[in-house]
């Protein structure tokens, strides 16, 4: 029994779905409000985030996670850059459906200030590569025959599922407090690292009646007591409308002089996406991303207090 390259990548979107349920309460409220109403949760995208700066053994940036993807199957279908912030981006898409789209973003490290650099280096030195020579084969194997056994299919999940986690040891306490100061997305990434940064719920394929549309989800979340975005990115009738929860707070680890501890921080927060029908093809939903809009939900991950 094989299993194809789909079928792989979907059980893949499945577990990160799965795992990130785990950590954010909010994204769990979401899906219980739904699965209530006999709706489904379709995910739209997964977001990540990276730092485009030598990172050991782990490709740097955006390849760090796109190399992964495109292996799976999936190709760079837009590019974006937020200026005012020092990030660029990139979504990627899947021929199947229906798979999610993948949106990468990168810190543009040579940006920040000079004193940045040592302290990102000493933290990134000793980086490994999170997959295994045997994860490597499968995954090589996948992208060239497009199918797997089943043992084996399950074996590169599981490496895969490992490669998308913090792959530095943690950073030093005053290493974090120094970059959130100037950057509270370096922060972010040297304490999440590979993890989704965000899973977004595309509204349009929720197929509750009660909830036909973003405002309305919005509202029936904020109801269930799931603090919200105070407002929608986007226009009415618009190409697209988006929103999020609040991020979730969950204990990290870092180093503080010669023995570890743990620290409150931000971690991820699920958004919801409403598509507007592409203007060029009213039968088509629009499929993009708009950088005005992305630009302001960086903003989520960032509290008064970190």
């Amino acid at each position: 029994m094989k299993r194809t390259i789909d079928e792989v990548t979907g059980e893949l979107v499945e577990k990160l779905w799965e795992s990130f349920l785990s950590r954010v309460s909010y994204a769990r409220q979401y899906n219980e409000l739904v699965e209530r109403r006999t709706g489904r949760v379709v995910i739209d995208h997964v977001g990540f985030r990276t730092l485009n700066t030598h990172t050991g053994e782990q490709p740097g940036g955006i390849w760090g996670i796109r190399h992964i993807f495109e292996s799976l199957g999936y190709i760079p279908a837009g590019k974006y850059n937020f200026k005012k912030k020092k990030l660029k981006a990139v979504h990627m898409e899947s021929g199947a459906q229906p798979l999610p789209k993948i949106f990468i973003s990168q810190l543009e490290v040579d940006q920040l200030p000079r004193w940045v650099q040592p302290l990102l280096a000493e933290a990134l030195a000793d980086t490994p590569y999170l997959l295994s020579d045997t994860g490597i084969e499968l995954l090589n194997r996948l992208s060239k025959d497009r199918l797997l056994t089943h043992e084996a299919a399950d074996a590169l999940v599981n490496e895969l599922m490992n490669y998308f986690q913090r792959p530095w040891n943690p950073p030093r306490k005053d290493t974090i407090l120094q970059l959130n100061d100037v950057s509270h997305y370096a922060a972010w990434v040297l304490l999440h690292g590979n993890s989704p940064s965000h899973v977004a719920s595309l509204v349009n394929e929720q197929h509750v009646p009660a909830l036909p549309d973003l405002k309305s989800t919005c509202q029936a979340m904020m109801d269930a007591g799931i603090p919200m975005k105070k407002r929608i990115e986007g226009v009415a009738e618009g190409l697209l409308l988006q929103s999020a929860t609040l991020a979730v707070k969950e204990e990290v680890t870092v180093k503080d002089d010669d023995t570890y501890l743990e620290i409150p921080w931000t971690y991820g927060y699920l958004e919801l996406i409403q598509r507007g029908f592409d203007k060029d093809n009213h039968q088509v939903l629009f499929q993009s991303f708009l950088e005005e809009q992305e630009r302001h939900l960086y903003q989520m991950t960032m509290t008064l207090e970190n």
